[in-house]
């Protein structure tokens, strides 16, 4: 019986090792052609593209770049075709590091290992063109500016504003380019009318613009308050005091000014902290906060 079985196992091993070999062979080569197109080839081609991207320039925190010669820089990477197919040209940027460079005008080098861009696993960046580029590189500073009311259209006849208008904020911070800044004395209001106006108003939210739009401004609107009335005119009132006589010119609208008589004034002579003789005058109440009193003399 044991003779048998090893007869048979010898038979099948004939049959698996010796019989029809070319046959066997063939199928071992196919065998491997399958392994190798499936993990070689399916390992991707290489390509290699080109894409025009937008060039990202970070300052250390207390530094601006004021210039740079170009905003995109073309581009040109190699990697898995299947992976460069995946890239998106909008989704790209160049990315670079000025942390170390200089304040002043400076020519910046762009090579793979000086810039960063996000690239998918498998594919990397080759070249970079321009390869050189011209970058201006400033002190970054914050300055407070006075505001100015700019003014149209004119108040009806026989009104004026009283004072200059009051602007809230008075001023406001920009920063920007050192030398920017410090060129900006002064920022404006969009144009506000007075076209029909006589009575004090307030106007609101009022734009407010640079000139230079390298500097930012915080804060872009202002409230602008505003004192209408009458137009003022000067009057000369001689005031008895005593013996004496105080020649007073009084300022405000023209027709309180009008109205007030010399009678409607107390004069009063007295010594100041010198010791010499002043002369100080009592308004009627409902007058005061309207009329000026300009100047005084004793005669």
């Amino acid at each position: 019986m044991a003779g048998k079985n090893q007869l048979f196992a010898k038979h099948i091993l004939r049959k698996i090792f010796l019989e029809d070999w070319a046959m066997k062979l063939v199928a071992l080569v196919i065998t491997f052609g399958l392994w190798f197109g499936v993990t070689i080839l399916s390992r991707g081609k290489q390509a290699s593209e080109r894409y025009s991207v937008k060039l990202n320039l970070r300052p250390a925190d207390n530094a601006i770049v004021t210039n740079k010669s170009v905003e995109q820089v073309e581009i040109r990477v190699r990697g898995v075709d299947e992976k460069i197919e995946q890239i998106q040209s909008t989704n790209l940027a160049v990315n670079v590091d000025l942390s170390e460079f200089p304040i002043g005008d400076s020519i910046l080098e762009l090579t793979p290992e000086s810039v960063s861009v996000q690239l998918p696993e498998g594919v990397k960046l080759v070249d970079l063109q321009p390869s050189r580029i011209a970058v201006s590189v400033d002190t970054f500073a914050t300055k407070e500016i006075q505001v100015k009311a700019v003014l149209e259209g004119a108040l009806p006849a026989g009104f004026e504003i009283y004072g200059e208008p009051l602007i809230s904020p008075p001023t406001i911070p920009i920063q920007g380019s050192a030398k920017l800044v410090a060129s900006v004395d002064q920022l404006q209001t969009e144009k506000i009318s007075l076209e029909g106006r006589k009575q004090d108003f307030i106007a609101r939210q009022i734009p407010v613009s640079v000139t230079n739009n390298k500097v930012t401004i915080n804060n872009t609107v202002v409230d602008v308050s505003f004192k209408i009335g009458e137009k003022r005119i000067e009057r000369t009132f001689s005031l008895a005091s005593g013996s004496q006589t105080v020649v007073a010119t009084l300022f405000g609208p023209r027709t309180l000014i009008a109205k007030l008589k010399a009678a409607d004034i107390n004069a009063e002579i007295v010594k100041n902290s010198d010791g010499a003789d002043s002369a100080t005058l009592t308004l009627p109440e409902e007058v005061r906060d309207s009329i000026e009193i300009k100047r005084t003399k004793i005669n």
